[in-house]
């Protein structure tokens, strides 16, 4: 049977209780994928987010996969396991969202049953989260077909494993989900908050959206797309300032900042993306840098150069002379600090976030930026945590080609041989910082 015991004798119930992202469908239907990518966009935005996969809880618990007839719905010892791993799971997040602060826990499982439903639904009323479902409906064959071969084929329950065989495997498999699986109703379930996904986007239905959260959850959702694209970051040419030292300003571009803006041009004309789209921020060293690609751009406010405040137009040498202090503070907690009448990292992610969701509804797009607005932009794409994200390195006159690719981002980094100033100031040597997160730094490419 399945049961989830409540690990706690009382939990208080708060407004601002923390969320249960559930997700619903067959496999094949992208759950895992809609899983992770809402994840990273929680977690940019600020929002503590962590993603519990049931079948890697299943994976652990057996080691090794045969068959389909695993997941039979008549197959009483599997069953038994099944259930084991999601009262597993259930406890890990409980832990997260009650030990470790936890605001948002994405159970990602096929929970296509009612049973399965209404047990979730009694472990999150129990401990005091908020529930909003999530599911997929997709019965386009060639949307299935490519999904198994993207991402199922290359599984660990499918490793050394012929394709053929496999697809037809996994095939078998959705064959067995079918035959219990009920998904969320209109009427008998109304009282419940919920999306319905028809086909990848192609149609929405929303139900009783509770909160904040789930209103931005839906509305992130509503925008993404699989469509295969590419998203081009690029810092403007060199600029004057740039030469001396000197940070934020609005100044033009050096020679040098001319001869990369010509480049470019002709990097993204061999690109031969007819449908490509520029945009710029309001600043003279971007729009110069677009001018030379003879094409429409669109400027964005949002894209400006993170405001440094009183230290406008200063270099870091008269920073640490004239505001010794503030220059202390920033290596302390660069992400949080936020210059004297000037701007944090963490205001400019705010600041960033219509510029992601409509990056998620376009195609194939050129951003023409600053290195503070290309770290945040970076971050998002690649997955970086605050920590990381302001010591990203975004060098001048290089090109980041991302293409999204299964459940993550493709980089390749270009750059165009035009020599320029070094900006980037790495993460001070007294300031701590853990193993894990100076190994994630070191996975992104010298010239990021």
């Amino acid at each position: 049977m399945l049961r989830f015991q409540r690990p706690h004798a009382s939990v208080p119930q708060f407004t601002n209780s923390p969320t249960m992202i559930v997700m619903v469908g067959l496999p094949a239907r992208g759950k895992t994928y809609i899983s992770k990518k809402l994840t990273r966009y929680l977690n940019w935005i600020g929002v503590s987010t962590k993603v519990f996969n049931v079948g890697q809880y299943r994976r652990e618990a057996t080691r090794s996969y045969n068959s389909y007839e695993f997941f039979k719905p008549d197959n009483a010892e599997a069953m038994k396991i099944r259930n084991a791993c999601v009262n597993t799971a259930l406890e890990d997040v409980c832990d997260y969202l009650t030990r470790d602060q936890g605001q948002v826990a994405v159970f990602d499982a096929t929970n296509t049953t009612p049973e399965r439903r209404e047990v979730i639904l009694h472990f999150g009323k129990e401990n005091g989260y908020k529930v909003f479902f999530v599911e997929s409906i997709c019965d386009d064959p060639e949307i299935i077909a490519e999904n198994i071969k993207q991402v199922k084929l290359t599984s660990p329950d499918y490793l050394d494993c012929d394709k053929e065989e496999a697809v037809a495997d996994f095939l078998k498999r959705i064959e067995c989900y079918k035959m219990t699986y009920i998904p969320l109703d209109d009427n008998k379930d109304r009282s419940l908050s919920y999306i319905k996904i028809f086909n990848v986007g192609s149609r929405y239905l929303v139900n009783r959206v509770q909160d904040h959260i789930q209103s931005r959850i839906v509305y992130y959702l509503m925008n993404i797309h699989v469509t295969p694209r590419s998203i081009y970051l690029s810092r403007h040419g060199e600029s004057e300032l740039n030469l001396v030292g000197r940070i934020g300003g609005d100044s033009g571009l050096s020679h040098r900042g001319a001869k990369f803006a010509s480049a470019l041009g002709s990097y993204m004309r061999g690109q031969s993306i007819s449908d490509l789209k520029v945009w710029t921020s309001h600043m003279k060293r971007t729009i110069q840098t677009a001018e030379a690609l003879g094409v429409q751009y669109e400027q964005w406010k949002a894209l400006n150069e993170i405001d440094a405040g009183v230290c406008e137009e200063m270099t870091y040498e008269e920073i640490q002379e004239h505001y010794p202090e503030e220059f202390a503070l920033r290596d302390q907690d660069k992400y949080r600090y936020r210059y004297p009448k000037g701007e944090s990292y963490e205001d400019l992610v705010q600041r960033l976030e219509p510029v992601i969701m409509e990056l998620e509804r376009q195609e194939n797009v050129l951003v023409i930026c600053h290195q503070a607005v290309m770290r945040c932009l970076l971050a998002y794409f690649l997955d970086k945590s605050a920590s990381e994200l302001p010591y990203l390195k975004c060098p001048l006159h290089t090109v980041l080609k991302l293409t999204p690719v299964a459940y993550g981002c493709k980089v390749e980094s270009v750059f165009l041989n035009i020599e320029a100033v070094n900006t980037h100031r790495d993460r001070p040597e007294n300031v701590d910082v853990d193993r894990d997160t100076e190994e994630a730094l070191e996975t992104v490419p010298e010239h990021i």
